[in-house]
């Protein structure tokens, strides 16, 4: 059987649910596969991580940098 028609037969399954208790820990296992995904995130490199060091370094010598009070403020407004 392909993919395409499992999943049609998966959707067919939880349509016709009608034990919440089965539909929760489907949902539930759905969810966790989510975060799951969007938690595959990289490791910076050592040389990543330098090359930002330095960056930050630049930026906050050259003043492009913002207090915590200004954060706070403009965090007021979202």
């Amino acid at each position: 059987m392909d993919l395409q028609t499992r999943k049609l037969n998966a959707i067919e399954y939880i349509a016709g649910l009608e034990d919440e208790k089965i539909f929760n820990k489907i949902e539930l296992a759905i969810l966790e596969n989510k975060v799951r995904s969007e938690r595959k995130l990289k490791p910076f490199t050592q040389k990543q991580l330098i090359e930002r060091a330095e960056k930050s370094s630049q930026d906050y010598k050259s003043g492009k940098y913002k207090t915590q009070e200004a954060l706070e403020k403009e965090s007021e407004s979202w």
